[in-house]
């Protein structure tokens, strides 16, 4: 029945990026209306332009003032700044799109603290141009964190064929050893495992954890974090019964493909994980936002001005990041309705 669809609001993110236009791809398609009510928090004005741009003007976006008038049969807009005067220049960075960006951002997020929404996909924005008193974040993973009141979370990002996590994410390189700690990545394996149970329907999941040093320390003669601060955690987790290995050389885990033997990875800094993931599963990659009490995922791409409004961007990693929403709130949903059924 339509009103058991999930309601998926989809920000529009960097309009001079694209956004709009994997969005717009994504959406084209009757199959997503079968499985899901999409609300595209964003500008009637921008997406007709990119409409033209793209060639799909028999299509039709329905305009809405706000979640309440939703028609669950159609793409649902909600133009969320006051675009009278917006012009779209693709490739730019501009600051026009970057506020408007952000507007995006708190309209969907106020209706997913409200309810009205189920879970949220949002389109790649500039870390730069987004800045402002009300955003003071590195990216999407920490705004949401602190949006939901969150003590912690894990960029997780995931895909068909592999799924990486980060104990450090958005941080300068000179700042990670600090922040590599026992406690820490207590927190993020915690988070992966229950992530891996509850959003993933994984019901004992085995999982690497990679060194943070060449050759993970070569038995301490390139550094001492192994053996001090990441292998008592690993022991620690295998006592309590979970399925937890490692600490593995990055380079020899990922070289020999030793991730197909693993649900997930937990890697030390950003581009110890995202550079393979990226790798391996670029056009399919999502970005998901694990340890939130909501359902947030994006495309594991970025605004791609060089190739924005020339209609040669891929929808599949947009894609993907509906499908990926649209699974985790059904699993949330399946995991809630079996404790309570016990």
């Amino acid at each position: 029945m339509e009103h058991q669809k999930p309601i998926i609001g989809i920000t529009l993110g960097d309009y001079n990026g694209v956004g709009p236009e994997v969005i717009l791809k994504a959406l084209s398609s009757n199959r997503i209306l079968k499985i899901c009510t999409p609300v595209i928090y964003g500008s009637q004005r921008v997406l007709s332009y990119y409409r033209k741009v793209l060639d799909l003007k028999d299509w039709t976006l329905h305009s809405i003032n706000g979640i309440q008038q939703l028609n669950p049969k159609v793409t649902n807009v909600i133009t969320c700044w006051d675009d009278k005067q917006t012009e779209v220049e693709s490739g730019k960075v501009t600051q026009d799109a970057g506020a408007a960006a952000l507007a995006c951002l708190q309209k969907a997020t106020q209706d997913l603290k409200d309810g009205l929404i189920e879970a949220i996909v949002t389109a790649p924005i500039n870390k730069y141009n987004i800045q402002s008193e009300e955003f003071k974040f590195p990216g999407h993973t920490e705004f949401f964190t602190n949006a939901f009141d969150a003590k912690d979370s894990l960029m997780f990002l995931v895909s068909e064929d592999i799924r990486v996590g980060v104990v450090t994410g958005h941080i300068p390189l000179g700042r990670v050893r600090s922040q590599v700690t026992q406690e820490r990545i207590t927190q993020k394996l915690q988070l992966m495992l229950n992530s891996l149970t509850q959003d993933f329907g994984l019901q004992k999941p085995k999982i690497a954890v990679l060194g943070l040093n060449p050759h993970a320390g070569e038995d301490g003669l390139l550094g001492n974090e192994e053996k001090e601060v990441i292998s008592p955690v690993i022991e620690q987790f295998k006592q309590n019964g979970n399925l937890v290995f490692g600490p593995f050389p990055s380079d020899g885990f990922f070289g020999n493909m030793q991730h197909r033997h693993f649900d997930a990875v937990l890697a030390m800094y950003h581009d110890q994980g995202l550079i393979p993931f990226k790798y391996i599963a670029f056009e399919n990659g999502v970005n998901f936002t694990a340890g939130l009490s909501i359902v947030r995922t994006s495309p594991d791409h970025g605004t791609a001005y060089d190739i924005a409004g020339k209609n040669t961007a891929s929808e599949t990693s947009m894609l993907q990041a509906i499908f990926t929403a649209i699974d985790v709130v059904k699993n949330r949903k399946e995991s809630i309705k079996e404790i309570q059924e016990k």
